[in-house]
């Protein structure tokens, strides 16, 4: 494997792990907020607690990881995103800021204000929103230049079906994910009455998430013919995330191996985003940045590669270690560790 595909490659790992992982946290977020105007919080929030306390500080290390070492490998990036993707970046952090205030707040006792679980559950959704702009723009067709200087041509983002497709999917999948998440992790801790409601909400936002991604393949093949004929010869591993789909659908049917299934979900997604990522290249902005024209120097890269490689062999058996003694711990995720 040559120095631009590896380094492309351990990017596109840690920011899927920071999509399963945030996605459980931001849909927290949301169901929280949704259960609490609608007299449930009772049900799920002991369970959504249980999940955050321990966690919620990590999920943002795979994408510091992400961007630093987008802007390491391929350095042309800084100059075309960090000028055009300006706006959504800076409501990126924001949005980031106000959630994290949240959780600063809830220790001095004020989480159960329907203020900061509005922030925390709008935030929630806002916020993969907003990322989701980051991937829309790579597809091309969104920056002009202004003088010598790239530019976001907001009237063509706001008003490309494109984009709005992809923030749909990127909203339903932050639901499917974390309510097949907690449902599993409700169910693990006996709590039949939260397990069952974050079923319902599984289910509810399964077959959107399926519906919103073929919105977007359909979107793609009128936004960008190139990327969707690319597509089409990796259709096999888009076929096999549709598969992993129906298996974690039908064990959540039959309200039985929710562990096995969000491993499913996890595959479904996995297969998806690899699918896309391997059908981009060599782009990473269409058609300006290649992973063969923006690399750094050798040198440079292969530093890059062992820092990398080295932090992702810290930073997994880190959160293995975390889910082991707290996430699936018998007694703290039943509540009985104090």
């Amino acid at each position: 494997m040559d120095l631009p595909l590896m380094g492309i490659t351990i990017l596109w790992v840690f920011l899927y792990g920071y999509i399963i992982t945030a996605s459980i946290d931001f849909g927290a977020g949301f169901f929280s907020f949704y259960c609490k105007t609608t007299g449930r919080e009772h049900i799920v929030n002991q369970v959504i607690e249980r999940y955050l306390s321990p966690v919620w500080e990590v999920t943002n290390v795979f994408l510091i990881f992400f961007v630093v070492g987008l802007i390491g490998f391929f350095p042309d990036t800084a100059y075309y995103f960090g000028t055009a993707a300006l706006v959504p970046g800076s409501l990126f952090l924001v949005l980031l800021s106000l959630r994290g205030s949240f959780y600063a707040f809830a220790h001095y006792g004020v989480r159960d204000h329907w203020l900061f679980h509005m922030v925390y559950g709008v935030t929630g959704l806002l916020i993969p929103a907003s990322l989701s702009m980051f991937l829309t723009i790579s597809e091309g067709g969104f920056i002009g230049q202004s003088g010598s200087s790239p530019q976001l041509l907001a009237d063509e983002l706001l008003t490309s079906p494109y984009a709005w497709s992809v923030v749909f999917l990127a909203l339903v999948s932050v639901l499917f994910i974390s309510a097949y998440f907690l449902a599993y992790y409700a169910k693990k801790a006996e709590d039949l009455k939260a397990a069952k409601l974050l079923r319902s909400f599984a289910l509810f936002w399964s077959l959107p998430t399926i519906f919103a991604s073929f919105l977007v393949f359909l979107s793609i093949y009128e936004h960008n013919p190139l990327h969707f004929a690319n597509m089409l010869e990796h259709s096999w591993l888009f076929l096999c995330s549709f598969a992993c789909f129906l298996g974690a659908l039908a064990l959540l049917l039959g309200r039985d191996g929710y562990g096995w299934g969000f491993i499913l979900v996890m595959l479904q997604f996995a297969f998806a985003f690899f699918g896309y990522g391997l059908s981009h290249l060599p782009y990473i902005l269409y058609p300006s940045i290649t992973i063969h024209t923006s690399i750094t120097d050798s040198a440079m890269g292969r530093s890059l590669v062992i820092g990398f490689i080295a932090g992702l062999c810290l930073l997994l058996p880190s959160l293995l270690l975390l889910l082991r003694l707290f996430l699936f711990d018998a007694r703290y995720v039943q509540g009985k560790w104090r």
